[in-house]
């Protein structure tokens, strides 16, 4: 980094020829400690008075997957997601003033946490342009063994056919995926680090089998000047509705 909290150039031009890159040590120790208290909270605290779209849970039907809008619920993850460092990094990124759409969580929890089909984050954004990103932050070590997040470096380009996956919280998928059109990157990273990736850029991950937690805390941001597709919302909305009835 350079200028503040401003992405270097290297990091940018990665950014726009790959649709994701790392960013190491984005939060400091104690911040994971801070971070991992508010969020066990939030599950422990709010959960039972959260609307039912504001959170899902594994098919157990007892164990979080997700929560959503969480910056709505709680004033300290919008202050957190507000900050000018997160601001600054990813305004060259989107193109321009960012805005915050939503603080998340995917938590895929040891033993039970589910799949992601692959898929692009738009098919659910529905901006136009597709200047939005997620910062994908590590609170555990993402692992190939946990269900670490696949990229597929390069699929920015363009927002591919989806239809209803059937997986709650990610309701849906690409009709078909293109593997071997673009190298696949793996994103192992320590807890602290980050993942920034593009609106369109395909991803997905395995479940975790594994008896480690992979807690991840997510801040999406668009730029100012894009706009809701309405074409592209009613098709997500129409997919919610089936994999949610």
């Amino acid at each position: 980094m350079q200028r503040g909290n401003m992405p270097d150039r290297t990091l940018i031009d990665d950014y726009r020829r790959n649709g994701v890159i790392v960013v190491p040590g984005l939060l400091s120790s104690l911040e994971l400690q801070d971070v991992r208290r508010r969020i066990e909270g939030y599950q422990g605290d709010r959960l039972k008075d959260l609307p039912a779209g504001d959170f899902t849970l594994e098919p157990d039907g007892k164990t979080v997957r997700n929560l959503w809008r969480m910056e709505q619920h709680d004033p300290f993850f919008l202050e957190f997601a507000g900050q000018s460092r997160f601001l600054d990094l990813v305004g060259p990124l989107v193109n321009g003033e960012p805005v915050l759409v939503g603080v998340e969580t995917f938590n895929k929890p040891a033993l039970v946490g589910s799949a992601v089909p692959p898929h692009q984050d738009n098919a659910y954004f529905c901006q136009s342009p597709a200047d939005v990103l997620t910062v994908w932050i590590a609170i555990d070590p993402a692992t190939p063994e946990n269900g670490a997040v696949e990229y597929l470096l390069g699929s920015h380009g363009g927002l591919r056919p989806h239809r209803p996956s059937g997986v709650k919280g990610n309701s849906i998928g690409l009709v078909e995926t293109p593997r071997d059109e673009f190298p696949r990157f793996l994103g192992t990273i320590d807890a602290g680090d980050a993942l920034i990736h593009h609106a369109q850029t395909i991803h997905f991950s395995s479940s975790n089998r594994s008896p480690d937690s992979r807690l991840s805390l997510i801040l999406v941001y668009r730029g100012k000047h894009t706009a809701t597709d309405a074409d592209l919302k009613e098709r997500y909305v129409n997919a919610f509705r089936m994999t949610n009835a």
